[in-house]
């Protein structure tokens, strides 16, 4: 059973990574048929961003409630019915409607389910789920590419999408009994019943708190900046159609994907700290490959390399958590985590499109630097120097 509910785990990572990178390779075909600016790409990111920030912070007291079997299926089932509706959506306003349950979706699985991975799960796996989330990140640009070259419109990749995860959805509810058993549980870990929510103050007070909430909003303004903008940066700076685009701009998923696959065997040598230096230190290399004023090749080794880059730092400061601050604090945590991961989601990644709009799209890379920047400031504070 315990065999089982790892399987079914890693599906839903696959299936959760799906739609992430849909908006981003879909939008240069969106926005000329709505007659709206390349930039308003941003308010829909926002959008989803806000919804995740509420339902990660409310996450701690859903998952105490009703265990992270139910959340997860719940939370899956929202996102499943809001790709549906972006699918059937014609006009910009219906594509703000339908990033509302999209983002309270995203939000509780994400931060429930890593939770539980964190707490009953050794790194690697940690590391390897978050691979079968970069399969799915990466197949959904595919997918949308291909819906594209095929001559359909972008609505039916989003429909594709939704049915996949409606089967996730069915799927985790048929699983609910096995969430609650408790074989293969981490016997140190604190039981979901017996648990006390945390309010926000509390969390703010613990020391290191701010620091990891700084070092997440900067790591998904990093990732989600790069994905969003990726399609855009090669049509606009670099010349690439449309379609060509969109294909290219799973790449940067795909190096997430293949670095978190090695990754998992990495931490079997390196710690988490360790890993995750590693991996800043390759995302300055992508972000400076793209300053070379080339062709699109040199534009998409950067992009790889990010990807690449990102690999171990999220998964790996997730699986730190716990032992940062407590398995009995970890879900109120990585709520907050979650929280600041996605405001910075909701502001990076429009920030810049702003700048795009009102500047040139060429400042992505140096935009992305200095966000880095910050992020390994605070990691180091956080650790304080530590290997």
């Amino acid at each position: 059973m315990t065999h089982l509910l790892l399987i079914i785990i890693y599906i839903a990572f696959i299936s959760l990574g799906l739609p992430d990178a849909l908006l981003g390779s879909a939008w240069p075909s969106i926005y000329p048929e709505f007659s709206v600016p390349v930039s308003y790409a941003g308010i829909i990111s926002m959008i989803i961003a806000l919804g995740t920030v509420i339902s990660s912070l409310q996450s701690d007291r859903l998952t105490i409630r009703f265990g992270t079997g139910k959340v997860t299926a719940v939370s899956v089932g929202m996102t499943a019915l809001a790709l549906f509706g972006f699918s059937v959506s014609h006009s910009f306003p219906a594509l703000c409607l339908w990033a509302i349950p999209y983002g309270l979706g995203a939000g509780s699985v994400d931060a429930s389910l890593n939770n539980y991975v964190a707490l009953h799960y050794k790194s690697r796996h940690m590391s390897w789920l978050h691979c079968m989330w970069g399969i799915g990140a990466s197949i959904g640009p595919y997918i949308m590419g291909f819906v594209l070259t095929a001559g359909m419109r972008w609505n039916s990749g989003y429909r594709i999408i939704s049915i996949l995860q409606i089967a996730l959805t069915a799927a985790l509810v048929l699983s609910l009994p096995f969430w609650k058993s408790p074989e293969g549980k981490d016997k140190t870990a604190p039981s979901e019943a017996s648990r006390k929510a945390m309010r926000f103050s509390e969390i703010l007070s613990l020391s290191g708190a701010k620091a990891i909430m700084v070092s997440f909003f900067c790591y998904c303004a990093i990732e989600q900046t790069a994905g969003l903008w990726a399609a855009s940066y090669l049509t606009l700076q670099r010349g690439l159609s449309a379609e060509k685009a969109a294909s290219f701009a799973s790449m940067f998923y795909l190096g997430i994907t293949i670095g978190r696959a090695f990754s998992g065997f990495l931490t079997m040598r390196w710690n988490d700290r360790q890993m995750i230096r590693i991996g800043q230190g390759i995302i300055a290399l992508g972000c400076l490959v793209l300053l070379i004023p080339f062709a699109g090749g040199f534009a998409l080794a950067g992009f790889i390399l990010i990807g690449l880059g990102c690999a171990p730092v999220y998964p790996c400061m997730l699986h730190s958590t716990p032992e940062q601050f407590g398995a009995e604090r970890s879900q109120a945590i990585i709520g907050v985590e979650m929280a600041s991961a996605y405001v910075g989601t909701c502001l990076m990644p429009p920030l810049f499109g702003a700048i795009a709009s009102s500047v040139s799209i060429s400042l992505l890379p140096l935009y992305l630097l200095i966000i880095l920047l910050l992020m390994t400031v605070m990691f180091e504070k956080l650790n304080g120097g530590q290997r």
